[in-house]
């Protein structure tokens, strides 16, 4: 059976009520960020309080990785081994692998989990009737998925749902998202759209390099606009208690790093901006302690921070700044750059930002250059950030190029979201 495009639970009971309901009595009191406010219960909490009866007399397997914790900051495979009221009979690993041992572009292989002795097994960079072979290999009836997102395009965990949910459709298995928060708030997709032609692991399908939903929105997405023709038997559960104007700090919920690189809710809300720089020879301050704020390279100086400062961009200043990273581009050199200080989050945009700053570093350091596999394109989706940078754009041309695609997928996006 295919779920209706809302794809909500629909078991009957208070699991169908669960699903149908964002928030509960006193979810939302207060107008301040978070005071007052009853702490956001994610789609597990909400899932394990109901006695895990949506998943009741089913094997499980669970795609995971550090970000699935509870609030008291335990991992919910290891809530849900011992517990009798769940069959869970296996794990299934992303990029960074389910305990978080791997670096970017790495993954923890196929291993027995010492701590549960559940048997691991990796997704990573596996899509279509290969992973529908593991997941019929794993013996499972039901996948289910549970990663903290990070609100971008290219951040890989999104694509892993939508490998996993198109894998689950081929295995003839059923599908469930436990919904958590986008980090950076609901409130709106920026950026220009992925051009399919352009297609990558850090972009399946046509969304927008900020796509401003859940995790669970996007299943929904996924489901009813790109996998039409074979979809997944798709069930989510909601979080209570989130709304879309919320970053991740009103919800009351601890941050674990989804991947190195992403220490804290502060990296999340410029990533979707300065990963851009990825696909430049600068450093995008990978090795530092400011992964995405700070960004530079050997022969930058004053001149960048100025000429971006210059721009008087809405929420956000710039400090010319120094630093070694540790491990990638320039590792171990001293390098000259910027640190991108956000003042204001409501006012920050940062996309306009990681195109404003891609445009002044080219204009002030003669020695910029894109990556010779055009990695840009891949990040952006699209070779007009590349080719209307190199012609002499300004910030505002090159924003205004994407206006009409955005829009469009604005409106797609409007039909799936689950919070008002």
């Amino acid at each position: 059976m295919t779920l209706s495009r809302r794809g909500l639970l629909a078991a009957g009971g208070a699991m169908g009520a669960l699903a149908t309901t964002a928030a509960g009595p006193g979810a939302a009191v207060a107008a301040g960020h978070g005071a007052g406010r009853t702490r956001v219960r994610t789609g597990f909490d909400r899932l394990k309080a109901d006695g895990y009866r949506l998943l009741a007399g089913e094997k499980v397997g669970i795609v995971t990785n550090p970000t699935g914790i509870t609030p008291d900051v335990r991992h919910i495979v290891d809530v849900m081994h011992p517990d009798d009221r769940v069959n869970l009979t296996a794990v299934f690993g992303p990029e960074h692998g389910f305990r978080g041992t791997a670096q970017a572009g790495g993954s923890e292989g196929r291993y027995d989990d010492p701590a549960t002795g559940l048997p691991v097994y990796d997704t990573y960079l596996k899509s279509g009737r290969p992973l529908a072979d593991i997941f019929t290999a794993s013996g499972v009836d039901t996948v289910v998925f549970d990663i903290q997102d990070a609100g971008a395009r290219f951040y890989t965990y999104i694509w892993t749902l939508y490998d996993c949910m198109e894998a689950a459709a081929l295995a003839g298995k059923r599908f469930v998202v436990l919904d958590r928060p986008n980090p950076v708030t609901g409130r709106a997709a920026l950026g220009p759209v992925l051009d399919p032609a352009f297609a990558s692991f850090v972009g399946r399908r046509e969304i927008s390099q900020a796509h401003g939903m859940t995790v669970a929105e996007l299943a929904l997405l996924f489901n009813a606009e790109f996998l039409a023709d074979r979809p997944v038997e798709l069930e989510v559960v909601k979080m209570s208690g989130w709304r879309r104007a919320d970053f991740f700090d009103a919800t009351g919920l601890p941050w674990v790093p989804p991947s190195p690189n992403m220490p804290t809710p502060e990296t999340a809300v410029v990533y979707s901006g300065t990963c851009l720089f990825e696909g430049t020879n600068l450093s995008e301050g990978r090795g530092t302690t400011r992964p995405f704020e700070l960004l530079g390279a050997e022969g930058v100086d004053h001149r960048w921070a100025a000429a971006a400062n210059a721009l008087d961009l809405p929420g956000v200043a710039f400090r010319e700044a120094y630093f070694a990273p540790t491990f990638s581009k320039f590792q171990g050199k001293t390098v000259g750059g910027v640190q991108v200080h956000v003042q204001d989050r409501e006012a920050f945009d940062p996309v306009r930002t990681g195109i404003a700053l891609l445009v002044t570093a080219k204009r002030t350091w003669s020695g910029f250059a894109w990556r010779a596999d055009n990695a840009i394109d891949r990040l952006s989706g699209n070779t007009r950030v590349r080719t209307m940078i190199d012609a002499g754009a300004d910030t505002d041309e090159v924003v205004g190029a994407w206006a009409a695609d955005l829009a469009a997928f604005r409106k797609v996006r409007k039909e799936h979201l689950l919070y008002r």
